[in-house]
């Protein structure tokens, strides 16, 4: 169950969601040609990536950070960009530029830590921008309970794009990331799914001030739990309307 677009413009321009993009564009094209050489990359990684035992013995913080920028391959960076994409600009419109930003490096080091907390003394090297964008897609939970996203269902020879509530799709997500952790050791490597469980949570947390300050339950009512603006309509697309 992938993603590819909501009916959801924002208002503005998400000028930070792009730059943030642009930016872990950048970085990931400038040491993609250390991907053919492990040995290179391993010691790049070993610098900027976040190392729990690590952070437990107190050192490397600065890495809470870089490591939010670097892509191990390909598909990782395109999977991160589209959830940054689909999610991003409707919680920048909301939250405006400058919050924007701080929250999303807020949420990303908050991923960083709940990972380390999962497993304190791993030596495994940790990247991506995934703790981050799932602290955007619980704000945006929060926000906009019954946006329309666009899914890529597949299971096996059957396959569909169609809309349903955002809810949906983010706590199917969400309850994911932990049947993952439960399932997965954290010192052997592989996904972080704590850290994305534990942005998620942190970027439900944070925007909750916002969503009380709009109303609560009531701007729930007011906006009909989507995004203030008008739906986007497909007209080349075969996905059928539903009403709100």
């Amino acid at each position: 169950m992938i993603p590819i677009r909501d009916h959801n413009p924002s208002g503005r321009t998400p000028y930070v969601t792009y730059t943030l993009m642009a930016v872990n564009v950048v970085v990931f094209l400038s040491y993609v040609g250390l991907l053919d050489d492990p040995t290179a990359l391993n010691s790049f990684f070993a610098t900027f990536s976040t190392i729990p035992a690590r952070i437990t013995a107190g050192a490397g913080y600065e890495t809470l950070l870089s490591s939010m920028f670097l892509h191990a391959g390909w598909m990782h960076l395109a999977g991160n960009m589209l959830f940054l994409w689909i999610f991003g600009d409707n919680v920048e419109d909301e939250m405006g530029h400058g919050l924007f930003l701080g929250f999303y490096i807020c949420t990303g080091i908050l991923a960083s830590l709940f990972h380390v907390l999962s497993a304190p003394y791993s030596p495994i090297q940790t990247v991506g921008a995934s703790g981050a964008i799932a602290g955007v897609m619980g704000g945006y939970l929060l926000l906009f309970p019954k946006a329309r996203v666009d899914i890529l269902l597949i299971l096996i020879i059957f396959i569909r794009i169609f809309p349903i509530p955002a809810w949906i799709m983010l706590m199917l997500w969400f309850g994911m990331q932990f049947v993952g952790g439960a399932a997965a050791d954290p010192e052997l490597g592989g996904v972080a799914y704590w850290a994305h469980a534990g942005g998620f949570i942190a970027g439900f947390v944070l925007t909750f001030p916002l969503w009380l300050k709009r109303g609560g339950t009531s701007f729930w009512r007011q906006t009909q739990g989507h995004p203030p603006h008008p739906e986007t309509q497909y007209t080349k697309s075969r996905i059928p309307k539903v009403k709100r």
